[in-house]
């Protein structure tokens, strides 16, 4: 679940919004207008909307905390964390590598609840600090916000606890069962099976509400079941194909004849002698032996043609700074996993500055279509 706005960075990791969060937003604006509506016939509808917005504002601040929490931990466990995404069914903290035990699977998913429990329970003890008393309906806008905002704190983080994979709960239902059974292979395939069973679980009760007359809530839960399922499903996939390429290093699949050229190589040149003739897709800019750059269609289209015979690789090339890249010991579906996520076809395989060759996503799917084609059922079972 890729961001395509983002907001800013805390901590070295970048927060942004995917396209379905205004969906939910706007939604919960509505129901939070409603409820304030029934918590008090008298505000205006200046309060109410103000007292809704803020308090929207206010619960997906507390998702990115949620998120967060998760992040910091992953981090003090050595795992990268560098965008947290908000969309329609929550937040999503990506993680660039799973963990590499049973106790850092635990620690990262239970801070999550255990953060929104606390929060939840902390603005439900300032309201009664301010003189809301439990069971009671809050008398100014802004204890309202705050008791919602902490009841639907300890809701998040008790469905979070729900062990249906990949939510938090079953990443912890995951983790104990790989710490039972010390195989982690097994232990997901139990996980993502109780995972599935939650999500159908879900939908029937979904479609048994839509026929019972609560319509919105009966396809939400269905909705909610169906995501589930085919996020458990996706997790089980990824599962056996890490089995499936177990052992298969970079050096093992790279292609070493990659097009090379130097950074004082012209894009006339480029177009029409290599990316015409060749079909080749990307250019690594090598300049004294050590990877400079990369130039792919996206970069040259940003020059206009007439441009082209006096621009070099070195005006247009993305710098290597910024470009994705594996070593050859970098496993291959961590090299596949880096191009998922970061929404590139190949990558430079680089090793002391120096280019050794590139890897493709689609050579590496097709690789691993083979091998699940013709590795014998127990290769599979152990995945």
């Amino acid at each position: 679940m890729k961001s395509q706005i983002k907001i800013g960075t805390i901590f070295g990791v970048e927060l942004g919004l995917h396209y379905s969060w205004f969906v939910i937003a706007v939604l919960i604006a509505f129901s939070l207008a409603a409820h304030f509506h029934a918590v008090s016939s008298n505000w205006s509808e200046a309060t109410v909307w103000s007292a809704a917005l803020v308090t929207a504002v206010l619960f997906f601040a507390a998702l990115i905390l949620h998120e967060l929490s998760h992040a910091m931990v992953a981090k003090l466990r050595g795992l990268p964390v560098h965008h947290i995404t908000l969309f329609m069914l929550g937040g999503a903290a990506q993680i660039e590598r799973e963990p590499a035990d049973a106790g850092t699977e635990f620690w990262m998913a239970i801070v999550g609840p255990l953060t929104s429990f606390v929060l939840g329970l902390f603005l439900l003890a300032i309201s009664s600090a301010s003189g809301w008393n439990w069971g009671t309906t809050p008398v100014t806008p802004g204890v309202a916000i705050l008791v919602w905002l902490g009841y639907i704190n300890i809701l998040l983080g008790a469905f979070n606890l729900i062990p249906g994979y990949p939510l938090d709960g079953g990443r912890v239902f995951h983790a104990v069962v790989w710490w039972i059974t010390r195989d982690a292979a097994r232990a997901m395939r139990i996980a993502v099976r109780v995972g599935q069973a939650v999500a159908v679980a879900f939908i029937a009760y979904g479609i048994f509400e839509f026929f019972g007359g609560l319509v919105v809530s009966g396809i939400w839960l269905a909705f909610i079941g169906w995501f589930l399922l085919q996020a458990a499903g996706a997790s089980y996939m990824q599962v056996q194909a890490a089995g499936l390429m177990r052992n298969v290093r970079v050096r093992d699949l790279m292609s070493a004849d990659c097009q090379q050229v130097g950074p004082d190589a012209v894009l006339q040149d480029l177009v029409h002698e290599l990316l015409f003739r060749t079909g080749a897709r990307c250019f690594l800019v090598v300049e004294g032996g050590r990877f400079a750059g990369l130039v792919t269609p996206a970069e040259i289209r940003t020059v206009d043609p007439s441009r082209w015979p006096q621009t070099t690789a070195r005006d247009v090339m993305l710098p290597a700074s910024r470009v994705y890249s594996v070593s050859p010991d970098t496993p291959a579906m961590q090299a596949l996993e880096t191009m998922a996520r970061e929404n590139v076809n190949q990558l430079p395989v680089v090793w002391d500055g120096a280019v050794q060759g590139m890897v493709s996503r689609g050579y590496l799917l097709l690789v691993l279509k083979t091998r699940a084609e013709l590795s014998p059922p127990e290769l599979k079972r152990a995945a």
